[in-house]
């Protein structure tokens, strides 16, 4: 990849449309497209209205120009976007008239990538773009948007600088070690290091909840035959996806679909009843439906409001720490069999959005979700993080032992190399090209 070329790409995704875009962006960018429009005048910061021509000078499209000067680019570079009607062909053309004048293709993120090595942006913010480009809810969208303008950023500073404090401070206790003179006690140290270490843990271990907001959870609905899972499956979802009668063991195979919960996504998986079976079918069925409690972050165990039976309480304790207990059919009762569980009606609706509140708290701390700066996304992130922390550790444990400062110094020094891996001071070709090669063609 030679990033002194001007590239080219269509920058909106496949397919008609009203518009299309076609992205240059490099040194020769005002000059190729000079060769594909008419009148080419391209002030900076301005739209020029144009036609693009083919090869033998004929109009083909009438189009918007607009041109960016560097450095103050999307890449730092000198960019200009054609917008285009929406027609494949016409969008095809346009690329290929911008190879033809010395134009190369842009392979997967490389505008973002160039933008990242120009410095318009750091890796953090570079990712992100990623992430709100496949945000599948708006909350994700906003969570993406905030790491974007720096949120993670802002977060991972304070600590880098503290850490580099301490570092100096330790560097200058040895140069003047034949002096004698005492630069940092151990108390001093510590001190400086406990702040880091619990900046550090803290941002790695908030990735429990941001990953669910980047990955989404799934949810197994389960319980006895009758008691309204796939209700309570199609009242999640708003719509009639699992079919519903009221024949016992109605559901013999998994039914999945995603719904946001809270801008979460969340994959749903309607189960079997799960009874003591002899039929084939339906035990294979039921066999699923463990399975599925088994893989899924939560699971919701259904019970019916007017009674709880001991296979309530078996079902509960298979489904283990991640179970949700809920009383299905509340509008049957004046009052429910077990006061403290949470009773909805899968058929009026009652109760459903203290259940959506419920399956939140269930997999975050309460309120978590409401911290839109306050956690990581990206799993790279968490394990670079969890590498720093491992590294500040021994450190610490190193002060204790009264360990030498050249030797501590390399503690600090391996606890600042995965937070630089986090901000691209130190990234390596492999890791930008595994990173990049996510995104889409034309960003």
């Amino acid at each position: 990849m030679h990033l002194s070329d001007t590239i080219v790409a269509i920058s909106t995704p496949p397919g008609r449309s009203g518009l299309g875009v076609v992205r240059l962006s490099g040194p020769d960018a005002r000059a190729i497209a000079a060769q594909l429009l008419t009148p080419a005048e391209f002030q900076p910061w301005h739209a020029h209205l144009a036609e693009l021509l083919d090869a033998q000078g004929h109009r083909i499209d009438q189009v918007v120009a607009t041109f960016f000067e560097k450095p103050r680019s999307y890449t730092a570079e000198d960019v200009v976007e054609i917008s285009c009607h929406g027609a494949p062909v016409v969008l095809r053309h346009a690329v290929e008239r911008a190879l033809a004048a010395g134009a190369r293709l842009a392979e997967p993120g490389e505008f973002t990538l160039r933008a990242f090595l120009n410095g318009r942006l750091d890796l953090p913010r570079a990712e992100a773009v990623r992430d709100l480009i496949d945000a599948t809810t708006l909350y994700q969208a906003r969570i993406a948007a905030q790491q974007v303008s720096g949120s993670v950023s802002r977060r991972i500073a304070p600590m880098k600088e503290q850490l580099l404090e301490l570092i100096a401070l330790l560097e200058a206790g040895i140069d003047f070690a034949e002096d004698d003179v005492s630069v940092a006690a151990p108390a001093e140290i510590l001190r400086r290091l406990a702040p880091i270490l619990d900046g550090v843990q803290t941002l790695a271990a908030s990735f429990r909840y941001g990953g669910l907001v980047s990955q989404g959870l799934t949810l197994a609905i389960a319980g006895r035959p009758n008691v309204g899972k796939s209700s309570l499956f199609n009242r999640l979802l708003e719509q009639d996806r699992a079919i519903v009668t009221e024949i016992p063991g109605t559901t013999r195979d998994l039914v999945s679909e995603t719904a946001s919960i809270g801008g979460i996504p969340v994959k749903l998986f309607d189960t079997a009843g799960i009874r003591a079976t002899t039929e084939r079918v339906e035990s294979l069925g039921i066999e699923r439906s463990f399975q599925a409690m088994a893989d899924a972050d939560l699971t919701l165990v259904v019970t019916e409001a007017f009674q709880h039976t001991e296979e309530d309480d078996s079902l509960i304790a298979r489904a283990g720490p991640h179970a949700l207990v809920v009383a299905n059919k509340c509008d049957l009762v004046a009052r429910v069999s077990r006061p403290a569980q949470l009773c909805v009606s899968a058929l009026t609706g009652e109760g459903i959005p203290e259940l959506r509140q419920a399956i939140l708290d269930g997999v975050a701390p309460k309120g978590a979700f409401e911290q839109e700066t306050g956690f990581i996304t990206s799993l790279r992130h968490e394990q670079l993080l969890r590498e720093s922390a491992g590294y500040l550790e021994k450190a610490r444990d190193a002060v204790a032992a009264n360990i030498p400062h050249e030797m501590l110094l390399l503690d600090l020094y391996a606890a600042l190399r995965p937070i630089d891996a986090i901000t691209g001071a130190t990234t390596a070709d492999d890791i930008l090209n595994r990173i990049f090669s996510t995104f889409c063609i034309g960003k």
